[in-house]
Formats: C-alpha cells, structure tokens, sequence
C-alpha cells in the first residue's frame, strides 16, 4: 500500500468534525483486508474508487443529520403505506468497477432480494472527500440523495451516469420540500411528531 496519505479539512467545531483520511495506491485486496479488520463496526465508513481509499469517522452533527433523514422517511413510508426496507451503511462493491461505498443510509424499495440498494442517502458534512456518485453510478444504485448546506438534491441514474430531478423517481409521491423543512426541530424525536402530524392532516 502507498505511503502517500491526505487528511482533508476539517469543519472547526469539535463535535462538527468528519475525520477523514484518504490513502492512495490502494489494491482492491488491501481494500477488503481493511474491510475485514474493521469488521461490523460502523466506523471509519470506507469508500474505494480504483486505487483510491477513503476512510471518515463521521462526527456528531454529521449522524444526526442522517438519522433525522432516516427517521422521517421511514415515518412518510410508513404514514404512506409504501414498502422501504433500510440497511444503514450496507457495504456495497464490486472488484469488476472496483467501486466500493458505505452510504450514511440506503434503502430498498418494496419486498425484494437485490444486490445493491435502490436508494443511497449521503450528507456532506466535509468537503474535499471522494466523489460519491462516480462510486454509485457503476454499481446500479438507482437514486442517491445529497444533503448539503441544508438542501436536499436528488440524483437519478439514467443511461449509466447521474442527473439531477427535481423529485424522487422511485418515491414520487414524496415532498422532499416537507419533509426537509422537520430536519431543524430540536430532536430527531420531535421532528418525527411534527412531520406525523402534517401527514395526517391534523397540524394545527
């Protein structure tokens, strides 16, 4: 394995920080015995682009911001009646693209076996990191969302590459709009009551 290694910036508040770290030279066997030491932790999240390997121990804000996502997602399906099975940081590769990625969340999409998720969800907390879509596009991940700087930008694979939509393909009855604005409520607990009830119809 290459000794060349960058550690790239930082957010400056402590508890805001995504430590990260990306080595270079990397062989697709250096990479899964990495996975293998790391084992079933959840972190560092590993990311693998043909050579180059990225390690991030995601920091405090960065995970809430992703569960609050998870959460009230997983409350508009269920308030939908739709079929959305989640598998957090599903490790998902494939030597052929030498392509390997964790997603802050992923999701399938109704009561089927597949071999990669439907959805990925990123937040970019840091910048300077690995491209993530150039990791999803070759191993079929049908949408990825971004959430950076308080947006959500929504990612569709068409013809083997990314282009952005307006709104979910594979949930289309979806406000992301709504369902963004319930991200700010002063826990993921509250957020969730909030977005149940315009739901419902019964916020006052």
């Amino acid at each position: 394995m290459s000794a060349l290694a960058e550690r790239l910036p930082e957010s400056p508040v402590d508890h805001d920080r995504d430590h990260v770290v990306r080595l270079h030279g990397v062989t697709w066997q250096q990479y899964e015995m990495i996975l293998a030491v790391r084992g079933e932790r959840s972190a560092p999240r590993i990311a693998y682009l043909a050579g180059e390997l990225e390690l991030m121990s995601p920091g405090r804000n960065h995970e809430s911001v992703k569960k609050r996502i998870a959460r009230l997602l997983e409350t508009w399906a269920e308030e939908s009646g739709v079929d959305l099975d989640g598998f957090g940081s599903w490790t998902v590769k494939d030597e052929l693209v030498e392509r390997g990625v964790e997603p802050d969340e992923c999701y399938v999409v109704g009561v089927r076996e597949t071999e990669v998720p439907d959805l990925a969800i990123e937040v970019v907390w840091t910048s300077g990191g690995l491209d993530k879509l150039k990791l999803y596009a070759p191993l079929g991940v049908r949408e990825v969302w971004t959430w950076k700087g308080g947006a959500m930008t929504v990612h569709v694979l068409r013809q083997g590459a990314y282009v952005q939509a307006a709104r979910s393909e594979l949930l289309p009855t979806l406000d992301l709009e709504l369902l963004r604005r319930f991200i700010g409520e002063p826990n993921q607990t509250a957020a969730v009551r909030a977005y149940r009830k315009v739901l419902r119809g019964t916020a006052g």
